[in-house]
């Protein structure tokens, strides 16, 4: 087997159901689950529709590189809401099984181990998935610390200039994976003089670049970025986005990447061989998702309204703050996270995940210690109950 498996850490959910293993809540509560970020508005019928209707494209093997419609798509996608000028259907996009996938394949892609001791640097806290895509990559993760005192923002000179030196790829996630911290223009800048300093590959992730609260000032992409700044071609820059959050379908596992096409042609024969082509139905669904924009609005709305709701119940009893993006809170614990997490299952019957489980100890520090992340996935009756329930075991303490 390969070694590298044993350099592993238990996934986050794996490490809850153990920390609640044996706890009991009251029978006569309902459950309510907030630990996990699996979006739980209903999935539009016009998606499920055009999914059903191309069942018959399950009878063909599907491209790799995925159908020139859904490239297409994509593209006018990009162009519309991050005002592109150029982006190429045909070198600058390819179709992904989702984010995820194409998140820990993107790394087996880029390493070269062959050079000593490569390096990849994560934020953190982070999706577990970079972490373990280093490692399988049989390169060392590194972490730059995303601390409240820092508003959350990118310190690039926590990192020696010897570590920036063996750096071959950097994993941002903007807006962030639990803080909901959209990345400034001014960091987009800083990281691309970096990456021309020490030639690493940056892979963006935006996966929640669609879940905002302010319709006049949607997140600034990594592409926009580099357009502003006259990077033509995006070098050393490909970001990842999917369906599952924006339109509410992560059983359809559907997504792309775009962005330097040099990289991008190796990274599409290494697909070749991985063997992850789109189906056909979930290709034909996707392309009427990437063209509406009406469902995507109203799944911002679902969400203001919950986090307006949910912030007013929990500010009394919580330090807790409206992220700039995404559907996480991230509040501070008068407790240690863990302990919080199994007493709030056991006597209110909510289940929020641990922020020492999202992060690692760098510098001295894990970001997560102390705080829970809070997925506001549920409806809104039941963020509410939730939050009545935690601001009721908060105030208990």
């Amino acid at each position: 087997m390969n070694p590298n498996l044993e350099r592993l850490q238990s996934y986050p959910f794996q490490k809850l159901s153990a920390l609640l293993d044996g706890a009991k809540p009251d029978p006569r509560r309902k459950p309510i689950a907030l630990h996990i970020g699996e979006p739980k508005h209903p999935t539009p019928g016009f998606i499920k529709q055009a999914l059903a209707d191309h069942l018959d494209g399950l009878a063909n093997y599907p491209p790799t590189l995925g159908g020139e419609a859904l490239r297409v798509a994509i593209a006018g996608w990009l162009k519309r809401r991050y005002g592109l000028e150029a982006v190429d259907p045909h070198s600058e996009i390819i179709p992904v099984n989702g984010s995820r996938e194409a998140l820990f394949a993107f790394a087996q892609a880029v390493i070269d181990a062959t050079h000593p001791d490569p390096v990849v640097v994560c934020p953190n806290p982070f999706y577990q998935i970079y972490e373990g895509a280093a490692l399988l990559a049989r390169a060392a993760p590194h972490y730059l610390n995303h601390l409240p005192e820092k508003g959350y923002a990118f310190d690039f000179d926590e990192l020696p200039v010897e570590l920036w030196r063996r750096t071959q790829l950097v994993y941002v996630c903007s807006p962030a994976n639990p803080t909901g911290y959209v990345m400034s223009f001014e960091e987009w800048r800083r990281l691309f003089e970096l990456s021309d300093r020490y030639g690493f590959v940056i892979a963006a992730d935006e996966c929640y670049s669609e879940i905002y609260f302010d319709e006049a000032q949607p997140p600034i992409g990594a592409l926009q970025a580099a357009q502003r700044l006259g990077r033509k071609g995006y070098p050393r820059l490909v970001m990842f986005s999917s369906l599952s959050k924006r339109s509410n379908v992560p059983g359809m596992r559907s997504g792309f990447v775009a962005g330097d096409a040099a990289i991008l042609k190796k990274f599409l024969l290494y697909r070749t061989y991985h063997g992850c082509a789109m189906s056909p139905p979930v290709h034909a669904a996707s392309i009427a998702a990437w063209k509406d924009e009406a469902h995507v609005v109203e799944n911002r709305r679902l969400y203001r309204e919950k986090f307006a709701a949910v912030l007013d119940i929990l500010r009394p009893a919580l330090e807790v703050e409206m992220p700039a993006a995404a559907f996480y809170l991230w509040p501070k614990m008068p407790l240690p996270d863990d302990e919080f997490a199994r007493r709030l299952y056991q006597e209110q019957a909510v289940s929020v995940l641990p922020g020492s489980y999202l992060a690692r100890t760098a510098r001295g520090v894990n970001p997560g210690t102390h705080r829970v992340r809070i997925a506001l996935v549920a409806p809104l009756a039941e963020c509410v109950e939730a939050a009545q329930r935690i601001r009721a075991f908060a105030g208990s303490l």
